[in-house]
């Protein structure tokens, strides 16, 4: 098989008189292409069948050791001029980079198959998706890519007839530490990744092409591509907002995007809508709102911490027609990791379990599934235009100081809070307590360009005729004198939701304070729950004292951009720095 479009042809044949395989296969996505694949990887070994009595089409595959998550320290930015890629990433020069990683590439795929993966990031038909190509000699991508993009014949004849696509050659290589790199040409619309095999490496149609290069062609295009979940909030009237929300890891994403709300509010009629659990690309609609799509067709969630009580829905996404990757098996042959119920037999390496090496899972195994097998599957995911967004929500992990909700005062504002969000980590992780990591937009591994330009694009959709969503910040994880959360969280935290609802359809008043609009006294829900007046009262809480330092802080992380910080945004900064040094009587006159 080979393509119409001759500049793909002529790639796919300059790949494979580098790299030399042994045949060249053109992936249709078609079922049996995929059966096929899986039976392959199960006599290589590959892959592992699991019980297929309780978790049907399941397969277990185990990474090399080695490779068992993504490698910042090893993804570069190759941008001609290397103030462009910014401090927030690695930078190498484009002749360097290519030079570094064709020699890998050279006859690494003797002996192996060559797929070439057409696929589209986003619903097929719609003009907010992008379309690319991967190359690789992993069966376990394809499988992978199969089940996170729409990829196969119809992505190829969309390709052949725009005449325009994202490269990406990938090759596991030798597995070796020591030879692995991941390399990103934005200028060039290209991804060259090597030595592993693990998903954020390489399944390149994820975080290297829909958000690193993504975010490079959509500050060209004029939109956004957003390391955020969508999830739509369905009131009991039947109307739906969509929200879409940016955290650093650990901080709820995938448990918001399938958030359960509370009883009384599953009574009262309200639902909730998964679109899209962790990238979203926006897009200015003809009537000045944003509208968003997530370029992804599946999950390829955290397995550790997903249980029955912290994500029912995500378990029963995967109770079948799913890929597990390094977690422990049980001694029925179903997967396991901590969290769930029942005991390992074998952990993630295949040793028989001992809690002297470990958990029995990996920390960072993972789940890949159709999204569609998610039980609030949104079917308005597939809408080629995408849905209008009312509302964009960044957050992080702050014990103390960040209110539970704020609200901007208006765009720059909000583009200044998702420039300071962050947060302070833990002693178990890092050995200190209370050391903010900055994680502006939660895009810092994720962006393609210099976050200086980065904000300026932010700030560009600020025009006459936009119709711009409310941007709030909320903070779940805020912590009391007994070190005890605050907030009870989880589907409790659709009341916070619902408040930014309210403000969105101005039927909630608020308080206007230096750092935003805060809910008033009554305006959040509260039945049912065992909170005091005081831990409210806490949450909600204003320091002065604290934000002056805060502000302070946030000033210096935005000098570390230099000259291409926008001077919006640093008066944006100036302007709240300035309200907090007045008494809040004038503040809210």
């Amino acid at each position: 098989m080979t393509s119409k479009l001759a500049a793909l042809d002529r790639w796919v044949n300059d790949v494979a008189a580098t790299t030399r395989p042994a045949t060249i296969h053109w992936c249709d996505g078609s079922d049996t292409e995929y059966q096929a694949l899986v039976q392959q990887m199960l006599q290589t070994g590959d892959l592992i069948e699991l019980n297929q009595q309780t978790h049907p089409g399941c397969y277990l595959h185990r990474s090399n050791p080695s490779d068992v998550a993504r490698v910042e320290h090893l993804t570069f930015v190759c941008t001609e001029h290397e103030e462009d890629a910014g401090p927030n990433n690695h930078w190498m020069a484009p002749a360097d980079a290519h030079a570094k990683i064709d020699a890998l590439f050279e006859g690494c795929m003797e002996g192996r198959t060559m797929y070439v993966i057409p696929y589209c990031m986003g619903p097929i038909d719609s003009p907010l998706s992008r379309c690319g190509v991967e190359i690789t000699d992993s069966p376990y991508v394809v499988a992978n890519m199969r089940t996170m993009t729409r990829m196969g014949a119809a992505s190829l004849t969309r390709i052949e007839r725009e005449g325009r696509f994202v490269k990406g050659l990938h090759s596991t290589g030798e597995l070796d530490p020591e030879r692995r790199f991941i390399m990103h040409f934005p200028e060039e619309l290209t991804i060259k990744s090597y030595g592993s095999g693990y998903g954020g490496n390489a399944l390149l149609g994820k975080k290297c092409h829909a958000l690193r290069i993504a975010s490079f062609q959509a500050r060209r295009e004029g939109w956004l591509a957003e390391h955020m979940l969508i999830v739509g909030i369905e009131n009991p009237q039947g109307k739906t907002h969509y929200v879409a929300a940016a955290f650093p890891s650990a901080c709820g994403k995938t448990n918001l995007a399938m958030l359960i709300p509370p009883e009384g509010y599953r009574q009262n009629g309200w639902r909730v809508w998964t679109v899209g659990d962790d990238i979203c690309w926006m897009h200015p609609g003809e009537d000045g709102r944003l509208y968003a799509i997530n370029p992804e067709a599946g999950f390829f969630g955290v397995a550790p911490g997903t249980s029955e009580k912290s994500n029912p829905n995500a378990l029963t996404s995967i109770s079948h027609d799913t890929i597990f990757t390094n977690v422990a098996v049980t001694a029925d042959n179903q997967p396991w990791w901590e969290g769930l119920p029942g005991t390992p037999v074998t952990d993630w390496q295949g040793r028989p379990y001992d809690p002297a090496n470990g958990p029995a899972a990996h920390p960072n195994s993972r789940f890949t599934v159709s999204a569609k097998q998610c039980p609030t599957w949104s079917p308005k995911a597939e809408e080629a235009q995408g849905v209008p967004i009312s509302a964009i929500v960044f957050g992080g992990r702050r014990p103390s100081l960040l209110p539970l909700v704020m609200e901007a005062r208006d765009w720059a504002h909000g583009v200044l809070m998702g420039a300071a969000m962050g947060s302070e980590t833990t002693a178990a992780a890092t050995g200190a307590v209370g050391v903010l990591r900055r994680d502006s937009m939660a895009m810092k591994p994720f962006c393609g360009y210099h976050y200086g330009d980065y904000f300026t694009h932010w700030l560009s959709f600020d025009k006459p005729g936009a119709k711009l969503p409310k941007i709030f910040h909320v903070n779940w994880f805020r912590k009391g004198k007994d070190g005890k959360f605050l907030w009870p969280g989880f589907g409790e935290n659709l009341r916070v939701i619902e408040w930014m609802i309210d403000r969105v359809d101005g039927k909630a008043r608020g308080v206007e304070t230096p750092i935003g609009t805060l809910p008033a006294a009554g305006e959040l829900k509260l039945d049912g729950l065992a909170l005091s007046r005081d831990t409210m009262a806490e949450l909600l809480d204003l320091d002065t004292s604290g934000w002056q330092t805060e502000l302070h802080a946030i000033g210096e992380y935005l000098d570390s951009f230099g000259n291409r910080l926008p001077s919006r945004l640093r008066q944006e900064q100036l302007r709240v720095h300035q309200a907090l040094h007045t008494p809040l009587k004038a503040a809210n006159a």
